[in-house]
């Protein structure tokens, strides 16, 4: 498998970036359901590793946006109708701003309550807003709803490339699967 992209499949540098992004977003809920349901007190440590592996994923993000930038796209043409490139255009554009849009409103949050953001122990990051209790319930909240359009336009995503590998019988699925799919 190539490292860049084609005109027609995803290169191994997209689809890993796309497959470990994806793990890394499963983890991240995982940490913050178990954290939720902690004492106060012992919060502190999946609340780091979920700050830390936040952190990890925007600078991910921005990695694989520049990748995009650099690399040919993949062609839709011939395999989905116009709307069907519109659609997958936006969900792509949404899925980027969120993916940067969650990481900022936690270290915001982070920030306005006071508690450093660090990534795995090994450096911290500048505090991006003075502490402030309506700041941060606001970024709290905004964060939760940010997940919410994350996971309906990941499932809508999903769904597409669903719909693409079993109603239309097209190589759009399998030409971002980790292993193997379109050269």
């Amino acid at each position: 498998m190539p490292l860049r992209n084609t005109t027609r499949s995803w290169g191994a540098v997209s689809k890993s970036l796309h497959w470990l992004i994806v793990l890394l977003i499963i983890g991240q809920w995982g940490i913050a359901q178990y954290a939720e349901d902690l004492p106060l007190l012992a919060k502190g440590p999946p609340l780091n590793l979920h700050k830390s592996i936040g952190m990890t994923i925007l600078a991910l993000a921005v990695i694989r946006l520049v990748w995009r930038l650099v690399n040919p796209v993949p062609s839709l043409q011939g395999l989905a109708k116009n709307w069907e490139c519109r659609l997958a255009h936006f969900s792509h554009v949404m899925l980027y701003a969120l993916l940067m849009a969650m990481p900022l409103t936690g270290w915001m949050m982070s920030s306005a309550r006071n508690f450093p953001v660090s990534w795995f122990g090994q450096f911290q990051f500048p505090d991006l807003v003075s502490p402030s209790r309506t700041l941060y319930q606001r970024m709290n909240d905004l964060h939760e709803t940010l997940f919410a359009v994350l996971v309906i336009v990941a499932l809508l995503h999903v769904a597409g490339a669903l719909k693409h590998h079993f109603f239309d019988r097209n190589e759009v699925l399998r030409r971002m699967l980790p292993f193997g799919g379109i050269k």
